[in-house]
């Protein structure tokens, strides 16, 4: 076990470093941190953002005379927000998970990998995690900006309504990312790698709309494995053991399926 643990810290600590001296990696963090940021001040400042739109009911309530319901405009701006997130992780992964293995085929180096004493999950559990380590190090800042919009709202938010929202978008990628390693592990084309993981996060994702057009025993499982459907669930403020045990079998699945590639290549040589 003690070897196992070695073997993931080895392949993690390679992997992760590998994201700090690539430059693709720092125009992923830069577009990643640009368009989150934009994201964050039309939600807020926009024509139809939040601040526009509870200037709009005051304004209503005052000019009829008639109280409104109260809206929690803090939880409106975290939804909304989280929302964008999910949207913009739809493009980011893909491009994320691309080259985890791709690029080891290219280069001829996933056939040392292959016939290394080091196990094919090892590899897989080691690079997922470096992977999903990078992408934290993109959400982490955004916090902060949540933190300065959200510290005038009263009452003030309970903080573990975003905390569990931002845990919900870390589940989504891993579970996004763990299936484009797996689609990575196929081919020695990144490009095709990043177009195939697209299409089934897109399917994966929008399932649940097939769905709803569908009856019986086979619909409800269609909208069951909809990572949209579990995500919304999260994010607001739910805590679904069925939702966190959907995206822990995605993750599971992944990785199996990604060391079972790499297991098929082992054969072959």
């Amino acid at each position: 076990m003690r070897i196992v643990l070695s073997n993931i810290i080895a392949i993690y600590r390679r992997e992760l470093q590998s994201y700090f001296v690539l430059p693709l990696a720092y125009v992923i963090a830069g577009v990643f941190w640009f368009i989150s940021g934009l994201f964050l001040v039309m939600i807020l400042l926009g024509p139809e953002g939040i601040l526009a739109y509870a200037t709009a009911k005051d304004l209503e309530a005052q000019q009829y005379g008639i109280p409104l319901p109260p809206v929690d405009f803090s939880y409106e701006f975290i939804r909304a927000f989280l929302d964008s997130m999910g949207s913009l992780m739809l493009f980011i992964l893909p491009i994320l998970s691309m080259g985890l293995y791709a690029e080891e085929r290219k280069r001829g180096t996933l056939e040392l990998l292959a016939t290394s004493p080091v196990t094919n999950w090892a590899v897989a559990v080691g690079k997922l995690l470096g992977v999903l380590t990078f992408l934290i190090t993109l959400v982490v800042p955004l916090l902060g900006f949540e933190a300065i919009a959200l510290s005038g709202s009263s009452p003030p938010m309970p903080l573990t309504i975003p905390l569990l929202g931002h845990f919900a978008l870390i589940l989504l990628a891993a579970a996004i990312l763990s299936l484009g390693m797996f689609i990575s592990s196929l081919t020695e084309s990144t490009i095709l790698s990043a177009v195939l993981t697209f299409a089934v996060i897109l399917f994966l994702v929008f399932i649940d709309a097939i769905a709803k057009n569908i009856s019986g025993p086979l619909g409800t499982f269609l909208s069951y494995i909809s990572l949209l459907k579990h995500y919304n669930i999260m994010v607001q403020g739910i805590i679904d053991t069925s939702s966190l045990i959907l995206f822990a079998s995605y993750i599971f699945l992944g990785i199996f399926l990604t060391a079972q590639s790499i297991n098929a290549l082992r054969f072959q040589r």
